[in-house]
């Protein structure tokens, strides 16, 4: 209170621009209304203050209140609302509250005593905080499932007070009377309606209890106005949603496409299934069988897998699922998934494409459809899973993420707007108070520009500036008795001896080895708790105590020794000190209570040791700071996702909660409910949580089980679009925040500066003991020189190659310093040099004076270097890489030393140069060096690199051949033996001759070398390994695949921008990997030995616990067999097993087995039971929220800023694609543009022009639209089974639609004439009138089974993408669609390389799971028998779908004897640990390429909306510029009148749109005129440009390059003269037009001699001086203007 008195004893102490509102305010303020009013030409550019908002606290600005102030009507203090008929009316707190002044509607009059009495209790604090109690109460009692006694009172009492809120609210505001009434605010509605309902159905007789518990949990949004930051989150939010409205419209059309793809390929065929057929009865027909109902329902005829619940789905093609010997394949039983997955109709096929474009569950769907329809429609998944899992969610990412930015920008102005205000005031302040205090308060003022920048959704306010102030005086003024018990008691400077000793301990302990020490201790204890496992041995377990005892002594005696050396005093004010002995105490205390039963678990507290490293490395400590900093700013925007997850939970709870009780046994057979159910609040709220985690189809099924579809759906709709809202605007916030973290932000503490001075220490030391037996070997100048020209040659040789990869950030920190200031100005092609370009690595490095090769791109090695002194020394390089041959020393060798020699070695580089000389003139010399230019010209012909380029393809795609099946086909394996023995030799030539060509060093220098020439040794060791038959030379043979990267050079360039987003981020990467290892070791001290189970062996299932209780009742019982006591395949039984379970956990794939493995575990050797750890379940959702969601933030975050970091230092161009590419991605800008193509001429006969305009109008464009759309529709309620007089009318359906395609394609033929087919659309249209019609007619002759009818409406339907046509369908679909169009050559690069990465992974899984048993993920569909199959897998991984299954496969028993037809590989085993690799790493180095595809695309979108709200005109505005002007200036005269000048402007596209109305922007433009009114195209053109750049330094430059061009192509308009302007124009016009009407009213006035001459004089008079008001206001405007 004493500080806040303060505060406000520096405001000023009388108020200012307070006044108290009363009748005459009220009376006045009518008058001004009505005033404006009859002012027509005045205009308002007044906006409300963002500091005098309501909710807002009343700026220090406007003085201190004094009590007469508060809780009565104030005169408005925003300018904005002078003249909006409102008041404001101020609490103690200085909340702002505004309210409508009119009595209309039951508003009482603000001087009612009755209003003003409500106004009083509604602006009280303590009115707000009853209610939010009373919402909190209302919360905390929803979520009871069994409810007290007294809840009944409870509710009354409770709508007792929001009924009396709705009552005050409703006096004070009035019904409806502006903005501020109660109508005015929507939560009132809601609050209304839900208060109203609750009365009606309380004290209503009919029984709608249910109904009344699903409508009181609207209550819980009430939290939402009370909070003003939840309320604008909300208003952010549905900004956001504004602004998605087209990419949802998008989407729906799309999920609507491929629904009715999916209804014509699959309707029906998920009913296809494996029907029993005993032998002995093969004269009865099929039908005969399949004819017997009875006989079909019987579920026990079908075939089933073991341990599936549904039956094995077939299908008739070759390459479905075939049915086992004794079964047919037949249409009969319902669809899988209890009946829930299927294409039968329209909403299903909707349910299920819903289902794959949110991932959820996609690999069983995946499954059902290859089996039941072929292997070939996994065309249609990755359709799918590109166009929604990738760039529909793109486009998502980038649209909400532009939002966030506007909003940031927006908070950003609003901050700069209110600064100055209070910056005044400061000042004023200045004058009158003492210089301590106003300085105080200058900083909490400027503090609230900083505090608004960082924060994008809660802009500070006076009130946190406020209670910042009083908790700062807070903190610094202690009372006079603490400094007095720190100085005697926790400062030690006691006796001299006692300091000596002091400084002797501070000079160890402050030493920089001692923190190098203390650094090691972490390091190790960490090492100690990940040693943890179960079962430990004694002695593990002995040494590990041993180890922990150590840690913690170490701990003790740093701590001792610090507060020693620093006294408490000073010891406790430093945060990692207090963290420091907080650990000490911890294991001090855990010593003391080891032997306690039941504390255990206190040992968790080791945990604490990994967060020590944040003292040593500065990047886990700047990464913590700033995720703390970004969750405080976005603090509203969590609040507001927890408020929704509530909400959605006790929804559910209300909704199903006694419908999954009632009706369990529809979906358990035991009638017992299962892990996941509504029926209690925790389980709600668990499975909204998995709903949120994108696991909704189970639940959803089991939901529709118990309740009814109709109310299942919608909730799960409403969470799942919502919550992911919420969610993916979190995402980004946090993204962007890390994305723009500077690791120099903040300062290093004194440790990590010590620990760097004890490393520099060691490296000195080595460097001199290592210079000091270098001395006695050899001579030190020698060794200088050669260390000196070593040095030049790994500089310069390797400059264009990827050897730097590895040091990327190091190499571009050299470009920077060479670079200087010029880094800016760098030019597209200069910026390139950051890139190695692979045609300047293959250069042939010979001598300028040798080289034969005359197309060498001088000019682009000259752009690889920053300088000419740079450019001299890549000369120079290229010179000597070629003759750098590290061979036995000769006069050859000794030449090629003397051109590598840099120019600082002058003397020595000339004596060589002499030798060199006389040896150049040697015979044997020149022999040698025509050799290896002979050399050179072989390997840097184009011939030769197809040719290598060919041979290394066929290589590759020879390894897809080796598959199961390669033993039975003997011709293939013969060709397969001798291609790799040819291939070996003409990689091995290759080799050679580039040796010869580039020399040793210069061959090994180049990284992609190197990778040909491990492929030549992997080449060589397959060979030996097929004749000495060694299988593990022979597995290495799909590194062959890696030859491709160094031949393509668009790989290449994907994986240097790879290497240069990806490496920088190790640091972050680390620290994601850090917040896993805590997860994984607190999983080992919580589950570890804890998910062994005791197995029934008969039937698969866990013995319940009141059969066997532990693992000794499990090894007692005796069966036939010895009954398994079996541990959990994934498990945290260690440090390795716990990190392979999270990663399930982050990946969503088998998380739920491992969840309920630790909610049912009990202890270690204690048989499971159901649920008895149930609250276990929140180390899994802490884990997906702190070791999942905020480190993939961070870790995206620094990959987001390395992209744009290096795509700046590219000037702005992709890193990810070729030069060549380039030019096609201005190219594809050409193509999107929307007139592109050239417009056809209108026939001259009238019928064949009339048909043109018919064919050419907006309307029948609409008119087709609209067919094709009903089209659509008749797909749409088709389903399977449907009546035969269903198909009938659907089939003549179609053929009238067959008629008027047809009929459209000869109207635009006749009236397009030949031009018809110069345009891809309309060819387009051409061939689906053709396939119509041979689809109808054909079937006639060869029947339906070869063309179905469904092949008809594909056709048909194929139409439908005419909506997204530029230019005729929305214009919205085309900005949406052309990020993914500019993003083609990107997406084609990643293409390559992801394939790439899955050939590879798929014939390493070729040769190590290929025999692996079938089952759990590895079936007749995925597995790795043949390449074909191998890809599905790997197709299945990259979606990170169904992983887990093929991980449990290899996991699982096998028998390694087993005989497997047809080879002789004996098995069907699987390597677990290859298996861990295998998968862990093929999922990260693919999560790696399709992050950095988002990104990509996300900033093409970014990019684009940039461009269109920046200053800028593109060639594509200018073109668009001309198109206009055609059609205003058809005779192509270059001129336009006058008059048409105002249509011309608001027909142009942004930016040089300029909507009506606009004359007077135009007139202020002053456009010269010529004769005729007529104005000149250039001049238009180069006067808008003006008007777009503005004040802009490049607008001069722009418009002297539009003039010299235009110029050029036009020469004659030098002989244009303008006569005028058209602001002289419209002067003159307005000058004549008052003197004509002065004339005329001189002359009235003259001749007036009656009242009607009178009258019309007076009336002359009156529009003469209205005419001359018009006429200065028109002036002025003008002038302003211009």
């Amino acid at each position: 209170m004493v500080a806040s008195e303060n505060l406000e004893m520096l405001a000023s102490p009388e108020t200012k621009g307070l006044v108290p509102f009363t009748r005459e305010s009220l009376e006045f303020m009518k008058q001004h209304i009505a005033k404006k009013r009859n002012e027509e030409y005045e205009k308002e550019d007044l906006k409300p203050s963002p500091d005098l908002e309501v909710g807002n606290e009343l700026p220090f600005a406007y003085g201190n209140l004094s009590p007469g102030m508060v809780s009565v009507p104030l005169e408005d203090v925003d300018p904005y609302f002078k003249n909006k008929n409102t008041f404001i009316v101020l609490n103690k707190k200085r909340t702002i509250f505004r309210f409508n002044a009119t009595s209309t509607w039951c508003t009482l009059s603000p001087f009612s005593s009755i209003r003003e009495t409500t106004i009083k209790v509604l602006v009280h604090p303590f009115f707000r905080l009853l209610i939010l109690i009373s919402v909190l109460i209302d919360c905390v009692f929803m979520t009871f499932s069994n409810v007290p006694k007294f809840t009944p009172t409870l509710e009354n009492t409770l709508l007792g007070i929001y009924t009396f809120e709705i009552v005050v609210k409703l006096i004070a505001r009035g019904l409806w009377a502006g903005p501020f009434s109660f109508l005015g605010d929507p939560w009132n509605w809601l609050d209304f309606s839900v208060t109203l309902f609750e009365l009606i159905t309380r004290y209503s007789p009919l029984n709608v209890i249910s109904m009344l518990k699903v409508a009181r949990t609207l209550r819980i949004l009430k939290i939402i106005p009370l909070n003003q930051g939840l309320k604008s989150v909300v208003g952010i939010l549905i900004h956001c949603l504004k602004k998605l409205t087209g990419a949802i419209i998008l989407t729906l059309l799309f999920l609507s496409i491929f629904s009715l793809i999916g209804m014509e390929l699959f309707m029906g065929n998920l009913k296809h299934k494996c029907l029993w057929w005993p032998q002995e009865n093969e004269n009865e027909t099929l039908q005969n069988r399949t004819g017997n109902p009875s006989y079909i329902q019987e579920t026990e005829n079908f075939y089933y897998l073991e341990g599936e619940k549904y039956a094995l789905l077939c299908g008739n093609r070759t390459d479905a699922g075939q049915c086992p010997e004794g079964y047919a394949c037949v249409k009969a039983g319902a669809n899988p998934d209890c009946g829930y997955t299927n294409f039968d109709n329209f909403g299903w096929a909707l349910l299920a494409l819903f289902r794959l474009m949110t991932q959820d569950y996609p690999e069983v769907l995946y499954h059902q459809i290859l089996y039941a329809s072929g292997k070939i429609y996994m065309i249609f998944f990755v359709v799918i899973s590109f166009w929604f899992a990738f760039y529909m969610a793109s486009l998502f990412l980038g649209i909400i993420a532009m939002a966030y930015e506007e909003e940031k920008h927006t908070a950003v102005e609003k901050a700069k707007k209110v600064e100055p205000k209070f910056q005044q005031t400061s000042d004023e302040l200045q004058e009158g108070k003492a210089s301590a205090e106003t300085k105080t308060t200058q900083i909490e003022m400027k503090k609230r520009q900083s505090i608004s920048m960082s924060t994008c959704v809660d802009v500070s306010d006076d009130a946190t500036l406020r209670h910042k102030a009083e908790l700062k005086e807070s903190k610094k003024k202690c009372p006079l008795c603490w400094y007095r018990f720190a100085k005697t008691f926790l400062i030690w400077n006691c006796s001299p001896c006692w300091l000596k000793f002091k400084e002797f301990v501070r000079i160890i302990i402050m030493d920089p080895f001692v923190d190098l020490f203390m650094a090691i201790c972490v390091i190790l204890s960490i090492i100690l708790l990940a040693l943890e496992h179960y079962p430990m041995s004694e002695e593990v377990s002995h040494f590990l105590g041993i180890g922990s005892l150590v840690i913690i002594g170490i701990f003790t005696a740093e701590m001792i020794l610090k507060i020693i050396a620093m006294h408490p005093y000073g010891y406790f004010k430093v945060g990692w000190n207090i963290f420091d002995s907080l650990i000490v105490f911890l294991g001090l205390t855990d010593l003391f209570l080891a032997n306690i039963e039941g504390l255990a678990v206190f040992q968790s507290y080791k945990l604490l040791w990994i967060f020590k490293l944040g003292k040593y490395w500065p990047t886990f400590r700047i990464l913590m700071l700033t995720l703390n900093n970004s969750l405080m700013a976005l603090k509203n925007l969590v609040l507001l996702l927890f408020t929704f997850v509530f909400f959605s939970t006790v929804l559910g709870l209300k909704l199903f909660g006694l419908s999954y009780k009632e009706n369990v046994c529809q979906i358990s057979q035991d009638c017992q409910l299962s892990h996941w159910h509504m029926h209690d609040f925790f389980h709600s709220y668990l499975t909204v949580f998995r709903i949120l985690c994108g696991e909704w189809i189970e639940t959803l099924w089991d939901c529709m089980e118990v309740a009814s579809r109709f109310s299942c759906i919608p909730f799960y709709m409403m969470v799942i679009l919502i919550g992911n809202l919420l969610i993916l605007y979190l995402f980004l916030a946090l993204v962007v925040s890390f994305s723009s973290y500077e690791a120099a932000t903040t300062e290093e503490h004194d440790e990590a500066k010590n620990l760097q001075l004890a490393i520099r220490r060691i490296n000195k030391g080595i460097h001199y003991v290592f210079s000091k037996m270098l001395c006695k070997q050899q001579n030190v100048p020698k060794g200088t020189k050669n260390n000196v020209n070593d040095t030049y040659i790994k500089d310069h040789i390797s400059d264009h190659t990827l050897s730097e990869l590895s040091n990327t950030q190091v190499f571009l920190n050299d470009k920077e310093k060479s670079s200087g200031t010029e880094k800016n100005a760098m030019t597209e092609n200069e910026s390139q040099s950051l890139i190695p370009s692979p045609s300047v690595s293959e250069t042939v490095p010979i001598a300028s004076g040798e080289s034969d090769i005359e197309n060498l791109d001088n000019k682009e090695i000259q752009s690889k270097s920053g300088d000419g002194s740079s450019k001299e020394k890549v000369k120079q390089s290229s010179s000597s890489e070629c003759s750098t041959v590290d061979i036995a020393i000769s006069e050859e060798e000794e030449m090629v030393h003397e051109h590598e020699k840099p120019k600082h070695l002058k003397n020595d580089y000339g004596q060589r140069s002499s030798t060199g000389q006389i040896n150049r003139e040697s015979k044997k010399g020149k022999i040698w060096q025509n050799i290896r230019k002979t050399c050179c010209k072989i390997v840097e012909n184009s011939w030769f690199k197809c040719f290598i380029g060919l041979v290394t393809l066929l290589s590759t795609g020879a390894l897809a051949l080796e598959d199961i099946y390669i033993d039975q086909r003997k011709t293939i394996k013969i060709l397969l033996e001798y291609a790799d023995m040819i291939f070996t030799y003409i990689f091995i030539l290759e080799m050679l001759l580039k040796w010869m060509a580039y020399g040793f060093k210069a061959y090994f220098t180049n990284a992609w070398h190197r990778l040909d020439f491990m492929v030549v040794i992997v080449f060589c060791l397959s060979l030996i390994g097929k004749s000495q038959d060694l299988k593990p030379l022979i597995s290495v043979k799909f590194l062959r695949a890696l030859r491709v990267l160094s031949q393509f050079e668009k790989m290449k360039v994907v994986v240097r921008a790879l290497m240069k987003t990806t490496l920088p981020a190790v640091n972050v990467f680390l620290v994601c990997l850090l917040t896993w290892l805590i997860f994984s070791i607190m999983g080992v001290y919580l589950f570890a030995g804890n998910f062994y189970e005791c197995i029934d062996p008969a039937s698969g299932e866990r013995f319940p616990v009141s059969e066997v209780l532990n693992k000794s009742q499990c090894e007692s019982l005796m069966f036939n067999e010895s009954v398994p006591w079996e541990n959990a395949k994934l498990n945290f039984d260690n440090v390795g097993n716990g990190f392979l379970s999270l990663l399930q956990v982050a990946t969503f794939n088998g998380w739920i087995t491992i969840m309920n493995s630790a909610v049912d575990s009990v202890a270690v050797n204690r048989q499971p039971n159901f649920e008895e750890n149930i609250y276990m379940c929140c180390y899994f959702i802490n884990f997906i929220i702190l070791g999942l969601f905020l480190p993939l933030s961070m870790l995206i975050g620094a990959i987001v800023a390395n992209f744009n970091k290096h795509k700046i230092k590219q000037g702005g161009s992709n890193i990810f694609i070729t030069g060549k590419q380039k030019k096609q991605y201005r190219g594809l800008k050409k193509l999107m543009c929307e007139d592109s193509q050239r417009p056809i001429p209108r026939p001259g006969n009238k019928f064949q022009g009339f048909i043109f305009d018919l064919v050419t109008s907006r309307a029948f464009n609409i008119i087709t639209m609209v067919l094709i759309c009903l089209q659509a529709v008749t797909i749409m309620i088709q389903s399977d089974e449907q009546s035969i007089k269903m198909e009938t009318t659907l089939h003549w359906i179609n053929f009238i639609f067959i008629l008027l395609y047809t009929g459209e394609f000869i109207l635009k033929l006749t009236s397009f004439r030949h031009y018809y087919f110069t345009i891809g659309w309309n060819i387009f249209d051409f061939m689906v009138v053709v396939f119509s019609i041979t689809g109808i007619l054909l079937p006639e002759t060869v029947g339906y089974y070869l063309v179905p009818p469904s092949l008809v409406q594909l056709v048909l339907l194929s139409r439908i993408i005419h909506i997204l046509r530029p230019g005729k369908g929305p214009k919205v679909f085309h900005s949406l669609l052309t990020p993914l169009m500019l993003s083609l050559p990107v997406l084609l690069n990643f293409s390559l390389l992801i394939f790439l990465v899955m050939f590879i992974y798929a014939i390493f899984g070729m040769y190590n799971f290929a025999y692996v048993k079938k089952e759990a993920g590895i079936n007749d569909v995925s597995n790795f028998e043949t390449f074909g199959s191998s890809m599905l897998c790997l197709f299945q991984v990259t979606i990170f779908a169904g992983w887990d299954g093929m991980l449990t496969a290899i996991f699982n028993n096998c028998d390694p004897d087993k005989i497997n037809p047809g080879t002789q590989v004996r098995g069907d085993c699987g390597n677990p640990y290859v298996g861990i690799i295998y998968f862990v790493s093929y999922i990260f180095i693919s999560w790696l390429i399709i992050v950095n595809m988002y990104i990509v695309v996300v900033m093409e979108f970014f990019n684009i909306a940039s461009k269109n709200k920046a200053k800028t005109l593109s060639e594509d505005d200018f073109r668009k510029f001309f198109q206009v002007w055609k059609r205003f200036d058809p005779d192509k005269t270059q001129y336009i009148d006058s008059s048409k000048l105002s249509d011309f402007a608001a027909s142009l596209d942004p930016p040089l749109l300029m909507a009506k109305p606009n004359k007077g922007q135009l007139l202020a433009m002053d456009l010269p005129m010529a004769v005729g009114d007529r104005i000149h195209c250039l001049d238009i053109l180069l006067a808008f440009t003006k008007q777009v750049l503005g004040n802009d330094a490049r607008m001069e430059k722009v418009l002297l390059e539009i003039e010299s061009g235009f110029m050029l192509a036009n020469p004659f308009k030098i002989t244009y003269e303008p006569i005028t302007t058209t602001l002289k124009r419209k002067q003159e016009a307005v000058s004549a037009t008052i003197i004509q009407r002065a004339y005329k009213s001189y002359r009235s006035r003259q001749n007036s001699k009656n009242t009607s001459d009178i009258q019309m004089i007076d009336g002359d008079r009156v529009v003469q001086a209205t005419e001359d008001d018009v006429y200065f206001e028109e002036k002025s405007t003008i002038q302003s203007q211009i």
